[in-house]
């Protein structure tokens, strides 16, 4: 019985070396695979991957209601605000509220056309390192890649972009009008939000947001990968 159990225990042991082995290969051999591939490729592919996000669907933001119409981003009112938006609505006063919504929407539109230039740079910047990593990486890695590189100098971009839209658009008359019948109203508390700042981050937000849309689409979707470059270099992430 003890030889038995002895011999048992060695095949178990020998088995779990088996697997250890086994995932060792794997992960060499994608290794190798991916160094076949050329580190210029797959850095050029993941570039092709973000630039295709940045020009089908971050450009879709810049057009009149990119936001506005597009549920997945619009700009709704900051918490601080929904009681405002509520109360406002209770004593007939919807039309406010919505133009409120909208030309919050119109800012971030007219601030998402100046990150093209400052998705660019980042792009360009991408090493082979960082390629493999995305390319290995999650659903959304080449969208986090992205803003880790450029949310602040997008900010600073966007901020005062939306701030002079406000102006232009109207939103500082219609947002001052708002506050104003709201902190007349008996018995509210008063507010009075940085609504340029939290424009600002939601117009952020929405890009990215978009951007991950169409990575998923190419990590995703074979259809997608539209070049030969893409197909090539996206084929190996499959294989991972």
């Amino acid at each position: 019985m003890k030889k038995i159990l002895i011999l048992s225990l060695l095949l178990s042991l020998s088995s779990q070396a088996q697997v250890k082995e086994t995932l060792a290969q794997k992960l060499a051999k994608l290794s190798t695979q991916l160094s076949g591939v050329g580190g210029v490729d797959i850095a050029s592919g993941l570039k092709e991957a973000l630039n295709k996000g940045i020009t089908e669907q971050v450009s879709k933001l810049t057009a009149v209601d990119g936001f506005y119409k597009n549920e997945a981003v619009k700009i709704l009112m900051p918490e601080e605000l929904q009681k405002v938006d509520a109360t406002l609505r209770k004593i007939g006063l919807s039309s406010l509220a919505d133009e409120g919504i909208k030309v919050l929407n119109r800012a971030a539109e007219d601030a998402v056309k100046e990150a093209t230039p400052i998705f660019v740079t980042a792009v360009k910047n991408m090493s082979f390192t960082d390629a493999k990593n995305i390319l290995l990486g999650n659903e959304s890695a080449a969208t986090t890649y992205l803003q880790k590189g450029t949310n602040t100098a997008l900010y600073a971009k966007f901020n005062p972009v939306i701030k002079t839209s406000f102006e232009k658009v109207g939103a500082d008359v219609v947002w001052k009008n708002i506050i104003n019948k709201y902190n007349t109203i008996p018995l509210v508390r008063k507010v009075n939000p940085d609504l340029t700042d939290y424009t600002t981050n939601q117009a952020l937000a929405g890009v990215f947001k978009m951007i991950a849309v169409e990575e998923k689409d190419i990590r995703t979707n074979i259809n997608a990968r539209t070049t030969p470059l893409l197909q090539k270099v996206f084929a190996m992430q499959d294989k991972k």
